[in-house]
């Protein structure tokens, strides 16, 4: 039954991308290095209205430059050659609140590991009840942390804008949004503030409202800074942005494995030697955990998010159940299902099969990764 779905999942989404590619209308380019997943989100400041690209270029250019492997991902592409990822949710004339209505179904499809959120622009240039903008704008990190809550999101202040009362109304806008980012970032969640207000001027504008080329080089030095101060949210430099090798069972003394390397979907994951086979080396990016050819992905067999349930490897589709974290204290959790990677009752013989079960932190469910 799952492999007859997964099937016509894939006819159905050639046909749609086939569709796509007739009218060529708003179709994303889908593109991907493999790397960290990056949502841009925001409106015609991070479409790059003026500069097509936007800060986008200068941000992707100093990823490839420092070697980062960064798949920026949405519904939407544009710019030039120069920019290697053309894919964001920049929607040009938007305020929060239409973002907001339209951002879990973005997360879901999408399923960044970070979020640059430059949003706000619209309210002040129609004056859409400012009073109450920074309240929408703190329901719409809500409803992010809340459908990806593993996702590192950073909360830009909005640019300058030109003219004495449209830039009053931004300072009133801005005041409010690190005390809304603290209240979050106190909470526990992932939510850091990005000071952008002060890295443009008015001089940047090219025509009061949107950057020219070097004010949206500003914005993606500004963006760049901030990531690299937030340890994995773009992966490691040099690193291709991924960790890969075996990932042992610090209790059971085996590693994770795929039994004689087999690719087909569906194939149950189980413990077994650590021999330095294929199927023992993993990548970890963004929330995935990858066997080694980058073929198929970590999986929760059926979808199923409960105990017990078996771990298999299936096409990387970008499901929650697909989605893991690799905790400090060694466990991994199943992002959609809050269980960890666990051996059936702590045995360590060769070819236990791993399953999802409640984490209680023994050491049957702590890993490693080389």
């Amino acid at each position: 039954m799952r492999r007859a779905f997964r099937l016509w999942a894939c006819v159905l989404a050639a046909l749609v991308l086939a569709v796509g590619a007739l009218v060529g209308v708003g179709t994303a380019y889908a593109e991907s290095n493999g790397g960290v997943r990056v949502m841009p989100l925001g409106d015609s400041i991070t479409d790059g209205a003026t500069v097509p690209g936007g800060y986008r270029i200068g941000l992707w250019q100093r990823f490839v430059n420092a070697g980062y492997r960064v798949d920026f991902v949405g519904s939407l592409s544009n710019g030039p050659a120069s920019l290697g990822d053309h894919d964001h949710e920049g929607h040009s004339g938007w305020r929060i609140d239409q973002i907001d209505a339209n951002i879990a179904g973005w997360l879901r499809t999408y399923t960044p590991h970070t979020v640059l959120l430059h949003i706000g622009t619209n309210d002040v240039l129609q004056n859409d009840d400012l009073a109450n903008a920074p309240a929408r704008l703190s329901a719409l990190i809500d409803h992010i942390t809340a459908t990806v809550p593993t996702a590192e999101v950073f909360v830009a202040t909005i640019i300058p804008l030109g003219g004495d009362s449209r830039e009053a109304n931004v300072r009133t806008f801005n005041a409010a949004i690190p005390g809304i980012v603290q209240s979050k970032a106190g909470a526990g969640e992932h939510v850091h503030l990005v000071d952008m207000h002060a890295a443009l001027t008015a001089a940047d504008l090219v025509d009061g409202v949107h950057p020219n080329a070097t004010g949206y080089d500003k914005m993606a030095a500004t963006w760049y800074t901030a990531l690299k101060s937030v340890p994995g949210s773009i992966g490691d430099a040099g690193g291709g942005g991924t960790a890969s090798g075996p990932i042992r069972a610090v209790g059971a003394g085996r590693c994770l494995d795929v039994p004689n390397a087999t690719q087909t979907n569906g194939t149950q994951t189980q413990i077994w030697d650590c021999n330095g086979g294929s199927g023992q080396t993993w990548t970890s990016s963004g929330g995935r955990l990858t066997v080694y050819n980058g073929a198929k992905c970590l999986d929760a067999y059926a979808n199923q998010t409960t105990a017990g349930t078996k771990v298999e490897i299936w096409d990387c589709n970008g499901g929650a159940n697909q989605q893991w974290q690799i905790n400090a204290d060694g466990t991994i959790t199943g992002v959609q299902s809050g269980l960890c990677l666990d051996v059936t009752g702590a045995s360590t013989a060769n070819g236990t099969p791993v399953e999802l079960w409640p984490c209680n932190g023994a050491s049957n469910q702590k890993w490693s990764q080389t």
